[in-house]
């Protein structure tokens, strides 16, 4: 008799400790197909070999397995919705959402309502945490921060005029109004600047207009990417135009590096450059010991780095109680990924990391540098 009870005392003990075994859940909503597949594709290959590698050592803590439940939201913003809240109804921990903005927002009343922790893969948009609300967050250099970093090198390299080409369809493609506000306040001048559609494939008014100023831009910033922004590079070049191109992280892709002449020179900002002994560098080296195949793109150490984040949230609150993930995401500092350092603390749901500037040579990544920018010159979020 005394030995059952012992043995249900110690039951109800291992009931009651922290469970050794427990699982967090991740549910992830992302684009597999769709227009925004051609990054969230890749961040979830990261996102994957995080995973693996944290659960081959037994899990978060060496104790706390990850599961992730995954759904196809087509790149579409109801489906985001839908997924979400199918992912919420089988008891999620954390929500990682589209690498967008726009689908990411479609889903802030589910995430605010049910008061889990939602990080998008790759959106970029400074205004996602800040219209999503306390349990939305971001997992990439924000805009205003990348416009702010292009911008000043561009001053920095003596140009002195510039065009914007933009468009009013998402938060991310209006990444070059941040671009022309920096650029104005450091003393440059904006020669002009023109709209596209998404899945626009023919510029040739724009460029043509582009090619007609006398003098040429200097620089010419853009955030379209593909296909939008191969088609506008190559009519541009095939004008004659010569001014220097700045794009954002979206052209950071194999179709970049496959343009062949119309890329050489252009300068872009991403997460990050795998500079010889860095932790990219080995993360791309992983990449390729369990693919098989060279990583192409940074989006797969961005995926990388986010479950990183997740890891370092769900250790630092002890438990897979969304709640506590949620206010301990809200506190990391200094959390080591495959691009750079991550720091939540003291933000609003934006993370504080590195961004680094690519220019294409022979079809090759060369550094520019990985310059911080200057505060002040940061513009506040920029609703469309």
């Amino acid at each position: 008799m005394k030995r059952l009870a012992l043995t249900t005392a110690l039951a109800t003990l291992g009931m009651m400790s922290p469970a050794l075994a427990e699982t967090l859940k991740v549910g992830v909503a992302t684009a597999q197909t769709g227009g925004l597949a051609t990054y969230d594709a890749p961040v979830i290959e990261g996102v994957h070999i995080a995973v693996d590698e944290i659960n081959e050592a037994g899990g978060i803590g060496g104790t706390m397995p990850i599961e992730l439940l995954e759904k196809d939201v087509r790149s579409d913003a109801a489906q985001t919705a839908i997924a979400v809240q199918e992912l919420v109804d089988e008891g999620v921990s954390v929500l990682v959402l589209p690498c967008d903005a726009d689908p990411s927002l479609a889903a802030m009343g589910i995430v605010s309502g049910a008061m889990i922790p939602a990080i998008s893969t790759c959106a970029s948009s400074p205004t996602l945490p800040m219209v999503g609300g306390e349990y939305m967050f971001a997992n990439f250099p924000g805009d205003n921060v990348q416009a702010t970093v292009s911008a000043e090198w561009a001053w920095e390299q003596g140009m002195k005029t510039g065009y914007i080409l933009y468009s009013p369809d998402t938060q991310y493609t209006t990444l070059p109004l941040y671009f022309a506000e920096v650029f104005d306040a450091l003393g440059g001048e904006m020669l002009g600047q023109d709209t596209y559609s998404i899945g626009q494939q023919d510029f040739s008014a724009i460029v043509t207009r582009i090619a007609s100023l006398d003098p040429q831009p200097d620089v010419i910033m853009t955030s379209a990417y593909e296909p939008d922004f191969p088609s506008f590079l190559n009519a541009l070049r095939a004008a004659g135009v010569t001014s220097q191109v700045i794009g954002s992280d979206g052209i950071d892709s194999p179709t970049t590096f496959s343009l062949g002449a119309p890329a050489e020179g252009l300068v872009f900002t991403t997460a990050g450059y795998a500079a010889e002994g860095s932790p990219l560098a080995a993360f791309n080296a992983k990449y390729e010991e369990v693919t098989g195949a060279p990583s192409q793109t940074v989006f797969n150490a961005v995926g990388y780095d986010l479950v990183k984040v997740i890891e370092a949230a769900a250790e630092a609150a002890g438990s897979t109680d969304p709640q506590a993930i949620r206010d301990a995401l809200a506190n990391l500092e200094g959390v080591q990924g495959a691009t750079s350092v991550i720091t939540y603390k003291g933000t609003d749901g934006m993370p504080v990391r590195e961004v680094s500037m690519i220019r294409v040579k022979e079809g090759e990544r060369e550094l520019v540098g990985q310059p911080s920018p200057t505060a002040e010159l940061i513009p506040a979020p920029r609703m469309q």
